[in-house]
């Protein structure tokens, strides 16, 4: 697959994820607000879009992490596209107050909860390609949701969304990154 395809399949993912978060800030109730949230991560593996935390975890081979750049600047894209949109439509949501308290968060705790979501999303895409069940990927996404981790691209939404643009930011995001790609890569290595 040529560069531009992947990503292209990459901002699809990352709008998905930004329609994600759009619902989860339009609804009170978080549970309802995490269970809508699913929608975009099986939109992504069912059209076969490209999602940083949804392939980190199966890449084999260190050739293929150049592709990693890619499908985050991808991902990155189709995030802010759905903020401009959601200011753009004036949508009634706000992410302020969640990007504030997640950058106010300690660097070595953002980690540690972006492994956990590393795991989970990880565990999302593996028990659906062995089982084509939506329900593995409707829990892990409301597990993450509900218990507090932290993923990547969907906080590279809400930091579209709150126009929160500045190097903490964009530092908390690599460690984002880093932890998901941890969190998938160790249970991708487990033993059969």
């Amino acid at each position: 697959m040529g560069k531009v395809q992947l990503v292209i399949k990459s901002v699809y993912a990352g709008f998905m994820i930004g329609i994600g978060g759009i619902v989860y800030l339009s609804v009170e109730d978080k549970i309802i607000g995490s269970l809508l949230f699913s929608f975009g991560l099986l939109t992504i593996v069912t059209q076969g879009f490209y999602l940083y935390t949804g392939k980190i975890g199966f890449v084999k081979q260190i050739t293929e992490l150049p592709d990693m750049l890619f499908i985050i600047a991808g991902n990155f894209i189709g995030t802010f596209i759905a903020a401009f949109m959601s200011k753009a439509a004036h949508l009634n949501i706000s992410s302020t107050e969640l990007a504030s308290n997640k950058l106010d968060k300690s660097m070595s705790s953002v980690f540690l909860l972006s492994v956990f979501c590393g795991i989970m999303m990880f565990l999302a895409i593996d028990n659906f390609n062995k089982s084509k069940n939506i329900l593995f990927v409707i829990a892990p996404v409301m597990i993450f949701i509900l218990s507090g981790f932290e993923h990547s691209v969907a906080n590279m939404f809400y930091f579209n969304l709150a126009g929160q643009y500045s190097i903490k930011s964009f530092g908390y995001i690599l460690v984002m990154l880093a932890g998901n790609g941890i969190g998938a890569k160790v249970f991708s290595l487990k033993p059969d």
